[in-house]
């Protein structure tokens, strides 16, 4: 496996999708302490950026869902945006005050939109966290340009152009070459009705010095399923499941 310090951690790993979303107050103060509280040292979070630049945790583009509020954080400053709260209660937190607050936790860092990738890098290296975070995206283009920023040191995943190369390559049952630092194939276990992760995705992904992650699994039977195949790790909505799967298997961290 390539070597970074985000993923110096026994296997299989177990993610906080944006701190347990199930609960209805994603990517909050509250869900990140939720999730601290229940053993959870991996949390899977999305940062957007202001117009003014300043990155900021929160999945959406638009505010609607979940604070009632019309409105997209790219067209609104930190002062405009500070003001507004999730479900009435929860502020948007920026992504510094997330990374200062939870020093021992390991972030991966789903960055949303073009515009927030400057601001994401910065606020990593000033928390001089750049050994407890991955850099993710839905974007190859975007991706590139994190790593970029952001240089070799810190850990990356795979856009979707590379993960269907990568799948690709585990149907010829050949290796790949990656930029220096990819450290993991970050996938949905099936998209529609192709399946992505099988034991020769996972088998080529380790050969290619990959983790292999899965999002974003909720059933506990699943989970169990893609634990068989060797996956490293698993993002879910549902907190108390997965560390229950994981605990019946001796592999929650810290027992």
């Amino acid at each position: 496996m390539r070597r970074f310090a985000f993923l110096d951690a026994p296997t299989p790993l177990a993610f906080a999708h944006r701190g347990g979303a199930a609960e209805g107050d994603e990517n909050t103060a509250g869900a990140f302490e939720r999730a601290v509280a229940l053993g959870y040292r991996y949390v899977e979070t999305d940062v957007h950026a202001t117009t003014d630049g300043v990155p900021v945790v929160f999945h959406d583009s638009s505010l609607l869902r979940l604070t009632g509020t019309e409105g997209r954080i790219g067209a609104l400053s930190w002062a405009d945006l500070r003001t507004v709260r999730i479900g009435g209660a929860s502020a948007i937190p920026r992504l510094d005050e997330v990374l200062d607050a939870w020093p021992t936790i390991r972030f991966n860092i789903d960055v949303k939109a073009d515009a927030g990738a400057e601001p994401a890098v910065t606020a990593v290296r000033r928390a001089g966290a750049a050994e407890r975070v991955l850099l993710a995206s839905f974007s190859d283009r975007r991706l590139s340009r994190l790593r970029t920023l952001a240089g070799p040191e810190v850990a990356t995943s795979m856009g979707p152009a590379a993960v269907a190369r990568l799948r690709l390559a585990s149907l010829l049952g050949v290796r790949m070459k990656l930029p220096p630092s990819i450290a993991a194939a970050q996938v949905p276990a099936r998209q529609g009705p192709v399946t992505v992760v099988d034991r020769r995705f996972v088998d080529t992904a380790h050969r290619s010095g990959l983790q292999v992650h899965v999002w974003t699994v909720d059933d506990p039977a699943e989970m169990t399923r893609l634990l068989g195949l060797g996956v490293d790790g698993i993002m879910t909505d549902r907190l108390e499941i997965l560390r229950n799967v994981y605990r019946e298997r001796g592999a929650w961290p810290g027992e």
